[in-house]
């Protein structure tokens, strides 16, 4: 089952997520343009002499949605300026944006942005804009092809045209499609085939770790592609859709065999860099990758997708900023023990780029951050052909029409620090549909009430559960997804821990050294306070699965150090071999340890709080002097 996106709008932040997103507006996105020069007034993007490139539409692709899952007047006002310009700097001809700069790629993101303007405001300008470029791509792209970051990066297009293609059944715009995903990389045969298989050592766009995330893409953007073309030919559907699933199943599994992290993501600093926990993941390729995920998710409604888009949003997005969004990393790392200038070895980037700041290393991240919170918060909700579905859980409130009628739905939760989430409908008359609630593939367990009365929650292939029902006003479904503590198993016998869709990490104690002549809204070294090389007593207290958990309120800042709302109360002991190299933590030695290291209580805390932490950790045996096992 394919799903449609519900518009932009109509899902509404609350809680913990809401204020996440406020920070983001109070901070690097809401004032982007006054901190920046290369958002400022002088942009190739408002008509200036300045960057006439990537940066203003990377910016607004993140503004656009942010402003109106908001509904924050200032931050409209912030993108009407750049909208406005947009489709005013159209020529005769179709081609629009900056004169100085007619490459295809940049372009292919204000489309995106466009059709979202477009989707939340319903401005009758943006179709017949599109449709002007959309001929102008027709008539020139045959004799000046993609190139570069464009030719492997199509997809973003091909989704503007297919946008426009439900809206007015024009079939000029499915073969602009076949054109362009003609002339873009052949991505899933190298993700199957040809895949990289250590670190890369020179550039090459098939293993930029952003373009991979895009990459990643052509799977879903493929199936949807076939699906219209049968649709306008009348014909009943192949199944390439479950292929083409599988085809990205196949690409998924490649990247975690060589390049797949404790945490679930593929590494990329900035470049593939295998599996190793001191390798770093660029901030471009999380926002990216989340996005390819939402998109995934539409083209093939399989629940899977929506488990590892809450994996990312929930640890690796979260912990791309500081607390209070005020500045970003451009390369994260999954074991990162500080974040200082120094020498990594990183497959390509400078030695301040894992410090947070404006502008570490390129100023790419800057400019595309802003998308990642926004339309995560936007996909939570998606249109089923028989009703709604569940992307992620997280607090928020959906008002859309179903069956002919306003419906309003209250999620009220603390997922994912909490296994609880209650949904309260308010419809305008009582109408049939299904809501489809997506049951994680970790979850063993699962609880579902309506009304308060017990239902199955057996989740199909899907990984869905199917309630389809009339729906009254006052109706409320309760789900639980219990968390048990999960192992995942890494090399050299190695462990990360998972809790629900949190990956649990060592905390390393930080103080924050500000940076001489901070540009931005301030720079930053993390420096640690405590040591970090610890292994864990995974038999102790009954076994690492049966550790105590305990949970607290969300505070105001949801991911920070202090006040984290779920700990793992575990155990461990200091490995004293296990040595900081080039301001990393190297490989964890191999499992067990044995040591004479005492045994201490070793609290595992949630991978988006901790700034400095430990991901993957060996597992230790503390002994006494006569031989003894200390737990």
């Amino acid at each position: 089952m394919t799903f449609e996106p519900v518009r932009l709008g109509e899902i509404r932040p609350r809680g913990w997520l809401r204020r996440q997103l406020e920070l983001q507006a109070a901070g690097l996105t809401g004032r982007a343009e006054e901190i920046w020069p290369d958002l400022g007034p002088d942009s190739g993007w408002l008509g200036g002499p300045g960057e006439n490139w990537e940066r203003g539409p990377y910016y607004l692709d993140g503004l656009v949605p942010l402003a109106h899952v908001l509904g924050d007047e200032a931050l409209l006002g912030k993108a009407k300026a750049w909208i406005e310009w947009i489709l005013a700097s159209q020529r005769p001809d179709g081609q629009f944006g900056p004169q100085a700069n007619d490459d295809w790629w940049p372009r292919m993101v204000a489309l995106k942005v466009l059709v979202q303007h477009a989707e939340a405001t319903g401005d009758e300008r943006v179709p017949p804009f599109l449709a002007r470029y959309f001929a102008y791509e027709l008539e020139h792209l045959p004799g000046r092809p993609l190139t570069e970051w464009g030719a492997v990066r199509a997809t973003e297009n091909v989704l503007a045209a297919l946008w426009l293609h439900r809206r007015d059944g024009d079939a000029r715009w499915l073969r602009l499609g076949e054109l362009l995903m003609e002339q873009n990389a052949d991505w899933t045969r190298y993700l199957t085939e040809d895949l990289i298989t250590g670190r890369a050592t020179v550039f090459d766009h098939l293993t930029h770790g952003p373009n991979v995330a895009m990459g990643l893409k052509v799977p879903a953007v493929r199936a949807l592609l076939d699906a219209a073309a049968n649709t306008d030919a009348g014909a009943a559907g192949n199944g390439t859709g479950v292929g083409r699933m599988t085809e990205l199943r196949s690409c998924l599994g490649e990247l975690d065999r060589w390049h797949g992290q404790v945490h679930g993501m593929f590494s990329g600093d900035e470049w593939l860099a295998g599996r190793e926990a001191y390798q770093g993941i660029e901030t471009c390729q999380v926002v990216e990758y989340l996005y390819t995920l939402e998109q995934s998710a539409l083209a093939f409604g399989e629940g899977e997708l929506g488990d590892l888009g809450e994996l990312v949003a929930f640890n690796q997005l979260a912990a791309a900023c500081d607390p209070t969004m005020k500045a970003h990393q451009y390369h994260q790392q999954a074991t990162q023990i500080a974040a200082t200038v120094d020498e990594r070895l990183w497959t390509h980037s400078s030695d301040d780029a894992n410090i947070f700041g404006l502008e570490p290393h390129y100023g790419c991240c800057m400019a595309n951050l802003h998308q990642g919170w926004p339309k995560f918060a936007a996909s939570l909700w998606m249109q089923a052909a028989d009703g709604l579905a569940v992307f992620a859980y997280a607090p928020s409130t959906l008002t859309t029409r179903v069956a002919g009628t306003d419906v309003t739905i209250e999620e009220e939760t603390e997922y994912p620090f909490d296994e609880t989430v209650r949904l309260t409908l308010t419809l305008g008359t009582p109408a049939r549909f299904a809501l489809r609630l997506r049951i994680p593939g970790w979850c063993t367990a699962p609880e579902l009430r309506v009304n308060a009365e017990s239902i199955a929650a057996v989740a199909g292939t899907d990984g869905y559960v199917v309630l389809d029902r009339t729906w009254s006003s006052g109706d409320v479904v309760e789900l639980c997804l219990p968390m048990a503590i999960r192992r995942v198993r890494r090399e050299r016998g190695a462990l990360g821990v998972r809790l629900g869709p949190l990956v649990m990490v060592v905390p390393v104690a930080e103080s924050w050294r500000p940076l001489p002549e901070a540009r931005g809204l301030g720079e930053w070294e993390v420096v640690p306070l405590s040591s970090w090389n610890f292994g864990l007593h995974a038999r102790a207290r009954g076994g690492l699965e049966n550790w105590p958990v305990e949970r607290t309120p969300v505070p105001d800042v949801p991911f920070t150090a202090e006040g984290p709302p779920v700990t793992i109360r575990g155990r461990g002991a200091r490995v004293p071999e296990w040595r900081a190299q080039h301001g990393s933590a190297p490989h964890p030695p191999d499992s067990p340890v044995v040591t004479g290291s005492p045994a201490v209580d070793c609290p595992l805390v949630p991978y988006g709080s901790a700034r400095l932490r430990v991901a993957e950790l060996p597992t230790v045996i503390s002994v006494e002097a006569d031989g003894r096992e200390v737990t």
